[in-house]
């Protein structure tokens, strides 16, 4: 019995050690939101890239250029926050 009881101890403390530092739930939360941006931006990327509309497609860029700024932001927040 003293023997399971060193190895379901010696198991416990290897998997603790395996864990090296989790992200927090916010730091989670922030990379799903900036990847999230990120795919909108690659979206508006397509999206400009397919209009004929010189202005449209100006627009378009912009606007993903800002989106990937606003991931960066984000993802920069999160890491920062604690």
């Amino acid at each position: 019995m003293k023997k399971f009881a060193f190895i379901l101890a010696a198991a416990g403390l290897m998997s603790v050690a395996a864990c090296s530092k989790p992200e927090t739930p916010a730091e989670n939360n922030a990379d799903v939101l900036a990847d999230n941006l990120q795919s909108a931006a690659d979206n508006l990327d397509a999206m400009a890239d397919n209009t004929s509309n010189a202005v449209a497609a100006d627009a378009l860029s912009n606007a993903a250029d800002n989106l990937n700024a606003t991931a960066d932001n984000v993802k920069d927040a999160a890491a920062n926050a604690h």
